[in-house]
């Protein structure tokens, strides 16, 4: 028989499909996922006590095992400070784009070339909102020369292949005016840690008869 204590990660609405998926694909039925909204993503100093809030309700509700699916994600370590006291574990990393690509292959990209603008599969998908429409630039698009004028490339790191998403990450390249290098990196990191996590906390352990 299968443990079935309740288990809620709270997680960024940019991973919510992957997560979703993870779970899925899986068996992790007894895991439930709620994700805050996507717009944290560029608001970072909302985002601790966003979280912090979503374990207070969660709590309420009876879950004792908790993980937060964020990185850092430019909290600057505020994140860690509040969760830490709790028990409770985030995704590593500094951000989505470390841990998809695994620490080893971020910084050798970062290193090869620090100017690099990162897109995620998330972001393809809503980049002309989360980017485009909250920079402006959908009104104003000469001023992507400037903000962007210190990046010499886009790094779409792929979690799936799909044309339409390359396309349109094409698209966004074109729109910043550098140039495009694909990475496929799968899930990552994410699908380990989570993966890790579930062991540890029982999550899809076989029961032994008796063992309650």
């Amino acid at each position: 028989m299968v443990a079935t204590s309740p288990v809620l990660v709270i997680a960024c609405g940019a991973l919510a499909r992957e997560i979703t998926s993870l779970k899925r694909m899986n068996g992790w039925g007894h895991l439930t996922v709620t994700c805050l909204a996507p717009e944290l993503h560029n608001r970072p100093e909302r985002i601790t006590g966003a979280v912090v809030e979503a374990v207070a309700e969660g709590r309420s509700q009876g879950f004792e095992k908790i993980f937060v699916g964020y990185a850092d994600c430019g909290t600057g370590g505020e994140l860690d400070r509040a969760i830490a006291p709790l028990g409770i574990e985030r995704l590593p990393g500094a951000h989505c784009y470390e841990f998809y690509a695994s620490s080893r292959q971020f910084e050798a990209l970062h290193d090869a070339e620090p100017g690099t603008f990162y897109l995620t599969d998330f972001l393809v998908r809503h980049f002309d909102r989360l980017v485009f429409q909250s920079l402006g630039l959908d009104r104003h698009p000469q001023l992507a020369a400037e903000y962007f004028r210190h990046y010499t490339r886009v790094v779409y790191l792929r979690q799936d292949t799909d044309a339409g998403l390359d396309e349109r990450a094409l698209a966004a390249a074109q729109a910043l005016g550098l140039p495009l290098t694909f990475v496929d990196t799968g899930y990552g990191d994410l699908k380990h840690t989570i993966a890790d996590w579930t062991k540890r906390t029982g999550i899809g352990v076989i029961a032994e008869p008796g063992n309650h």
